[in-house]
C-alpha cells in the first residue's frame, strides 16, 4: 500500500501539472468507492495538497457543497493558510488504496477498461486517470476540510513533518494503548503516514522491538521519534518504494526499495550487527526485525 513518501511524491508532481486547470468531464465506477469522481466537473484546481496516505486537491468554482471547518493539523501546500481558519471551496479527495495508480495522459475520454476506476478530462487536453486494480482506492468530492464522511481522513494524528509531532506527543500516544508498539504506529492516530515498510524501517533505526508493549521512555522515544521523520524523509527524497504496485506520476517506480534494511529481509543478515532478521505476522501485518539490536 502507497504509504505517505509514496503518496508525497505523487502530490507534488501532481501539482504544477493540475493547478489552473479545470474538469470539463468526469467518469466514476459505479461502485460506491468511486461514483463521486464526476462530482468535480466546473471545478478548476487550485492546490494539491495531502493528509496522511490521502491527496487533498482543492477545487475553486463548484457550487452546492457548504464550507466547512478543516480538520486541525490539515497539511496544506499553501504556507499562507493556518490550519484554524475557515476554509471555503471543495475537495477532491484520492486514496490510493493498495494499488491505485494516477497518471497525466494525453486524451478527452478514457476508455474504462477493467481497471479504471475515474478520469477527470483537463481544460489542457489531457486527462488525470486512476487505475486501481484490487479496488481498495477511493474518490470523494466533499466540502474543503469537512471530512467527517470520511472517518480515517477524519480521526488522523498528526503529520510526522508538523511542529506538533514531538517525541513527547508520540511517547504519550505510545504509552496509552496496550497494543503492540508497531500496531499502535500503524493506527494513523499516534502519526499520519506510517505503514508497514517504514514502521519496519523506523523502528529498526530506532533500535526498539515492533512487539514492545507500551513503558516507552524519553530516549526511547526521542530516538525513535527522529527515526520517523528521517526515515520518511529519505524515502521522499528517492520518490517511495516500489514493491509491486506503485509508481510515480510519469510511470518510473521509486527508488528508497533499494535502501530498506529490514522490510522483506527476513533470513538475511542484519546490516548492523549480523544477525539473521526474524519475520512474523503481527496483528495481521508481517513484521521483520533484528533479535540482537531491537529491545
Amino acid at each position: 500500500m502507497p504509504e505517505l513518501p509514496e503518496v508525497e511524491t505523487i502530490r507534488a508532481a501532481l501539482a504544477p501539472e493540475l493547478t489552473g486547470r479545470t474538469v470539463l468531464e468526469a467518469w466514476g465506477h459505479p461502485s460506491a468507492k468511486f461514483v463521486q469522481a464526476p462530482g468535480a466537473i466546473g471545478g478548476t484546481f487550485t492546490e494539491v495538497g495531502r493528509r496522511g496516505k490521502y491527496l487533498l486537491m482543492g477545487l475553486a468554482g463548484l457550487s452546492g457543497l457548504d464550507e466547512a471547518e478543516p480538520v486541525p493539523g490539515h497539511l496544506r501546500t499553501s504556507s499562507a493558510e493556518s490550519s484554524g481558519s475557515r476554509l471555503s471551496g471543495t475537495e477532491l479527495v484520492v486514496h490510493l488504496g493498495m494499488t491505485g495508480v494516477l497518471s497525466l495522459q494525453h486524451a478527452t475520454t478514457v476508455d474504462p477498461s477493467a481497471h479504471v476506476r475515474a478520469w477527470w478530462a483537463l481544460d489542457d487536453g489531457r486527462s488525470l486517470v486512476f487505475n486501481d486494480v484490487r479496488r481498495f482506492g477511493r474518490v470523494a468530492v466533499v466540502p474543503r476540510g469537512g471530512h467527517s464522511s470520511l472517518a480515517t481522513l477524519a480521526a488522523l494524528g498528526p503529520e510526522p513533518f508538523d511542529p506538533g509531532f514531538t517525541p513527547t506527543v508520540l511517547r504519550r500516544g505510545i504509552n496509552a494503548t496496550t497494543r503492540a508498539i508497531k500496531t499502535a504506529l500503524l493506527s494513523q492516530r499516534i502519526v499520519a503516514g506510517l505503514g508497514n515498510i517504514y514502521a519496519d524501517e523506523a523502528l529498526w533505526r530506532a533500535g526498539i522491538d515492533p512487539r514492545r508493549r507500551g513503558g516507552l521512555g524519553a530516549r526511547r522515544a526521542e530516538a525513535l521519534h527522529g527515526a520517523i521523520v528521517d526515515v520518511l524523509g529519505d524515502a521522499i527524497g528517492r520518490g517511495g518504494t516500489t514493491l509491486r504496485d506503485y509508481r510515480t506520476l510519469d510511470g518510473a517506480t521509486g527508488n528508497y526499495q533499494q535502501r530498506l534494511e529490514v522490510y522483506g529481509r527476513n533470513g538475511r543478515p542484519c546490516v548492523r550487527c549480523g544477525t539473521a532478521l526474524r519475520s512474523i505476522t503481527l496483528d495481521a501485518r508481517t513484521t521483520t526485525w533484528c533479535v540482537r539490536c531491537q529491545r
